[in-house]
């Protein structure tokens, strides 16, 4: 599995360089006196958001981050070069927290945001600075100071505007491919889906939007059960959530009993995802006997506010339709510059 959400690092910058102690050695200048130069600055570090990147894989194999520390001064007052600052990219979504307290340090939302985690410590400086006009020989320097160096857990949450939730088999998957590029496995057992998977729909004057199927919502998700927690976090930037519905008499599942179900995992995980916009996919009307359970459904959800959908992922069915008013919704809340 090659999608990496999470990942434990340690981080250093560099150390400052020390001051030198030196005096000035030359025929015919019998009193020169110092002249050590200042240790360069430690290198810093900095986290840069990447938006070719689409996951912490990197950061799996390596764990230890460190800049480059300054080089100590020399003689003839000449300063140490500093060090030089490591730059270490992150996917657009990443978060980094302070493994210790879990305080969020930085939300990376933008491509090419840049932010300083650590800084290089200051060089020490020369002698050359502490002779005064009683102390004309000064035999010592600054030491250069310590880098800062901390612990940091990163996590990834994808940046889709919408979102496609349900149990297990609902149709997530075979959705995802039909109205994008996207091509997750398929199959006919629980958990086919392993990993969340990014697809741009485009259609008509709005352009299009990014859309995520959210792999391993089961009740007691929010406590680990299933996939647990771990893709939950994906739907926290989503600005519409697409409910997939299994309505094929076949599997004897409750399509209600699954819309609270989710909607209840949402709640415990982020009280504020249960307030996000939904729109019901009522699947797999293709099926006999499906039809007269989308008419049943749709008393359901009309006093709720929700749009329904009768759609068949496997046939196209219904997906027009359901793209373009899930545009229409994603376009207005941009506007608005809700979520995110």
């Amino acid at each position: 599995m090659w999608f990496i959400d999470e990942a434990n690092i340690y981080v250093k910058a560099g150390d400052g360089g020390r001051g030198c102690v030196s005096f000035r050695r030359e025929k015919y200048v019998p009193k020169g006196g110092p002249d050590g130069g200042d240790g360069g600055k430690g290198g810093d570090v900095l986290f840069v958001a990447d938006g070719r990147l689409t996951s912490l894989l990197d950061f799996q194999y390596r764990r230890e981050f460190a800049a480059q520390r300054g080089q100590h001064g020399m003689g003839s007052l000449c300063s140490g070069k500093g060090g030089e600052d490591l730059r270490i990219k992150v996917p657009v979504g990443t978060v980094i927290k302070d493994a210790e307290i879990g305080e969020v340090i930085k939300d990376f939302t933008e491509d090419a945001d840049a932010f300083t985690a650590c800084k290089g410590g200051r060089g020490g400086k020369g002698n050359a600075h502490f002779a005064t006009s009683t102390h004309q020989t000064p035999k010592f320097a600054q030491p250069g100071e310590k880098g800062v160096d901390r612990s940091l857990k990163l996590e990834l949450k994808l940046m889709a505007d919408v979102g496609i939730i349900g149990f297990p088999n609902a149709g997530k998957s075979t959705l995802i491919s039909r109205i994008s590029e996207a091509r997750p496995k398929i199959a006919e057992y629980p958990f086919t889906t392993l990993v969340p998977h990014l697809g741009v729909v485009r259609f008509g004057e709005f352009g299009g939007f990014v859309v995520a199927d959210i792999p391993g919502l089961v009740e007691g998700a929010h406590k680990g059960k299933g996939l647990g927690v771990r893709f939950l976090k994906h739907i926290e930037r989503t600005r519409v959530l697409i409910h997939m519905l299994d309505l094929s008499p076949l599997t004897g599942r409750d399509p209600l009993k699954d819309f609270e179900i989710v909607n209840e995992e949402l709640k415990a995980f982020n009280p504020e995802l249960s307030e996000r916009p939904q729109v019901a996919a009522l699947n797999k009307t293709d099926i006999t006997g499906a039809e007269e359970k989308a008419h049943q459904l749709l008393k359901f959800f009309k006093p709720l506010g929700i749009k329904v959908f009768p759609i068949s992922a496997a046939t196209g069915k219904g997906l027009k339709e359901l793209i373009a008013h899930v545009g229409a919704m994603v376009e207005r809340i941009k506007k608005k510059g809700e979520h995110r």
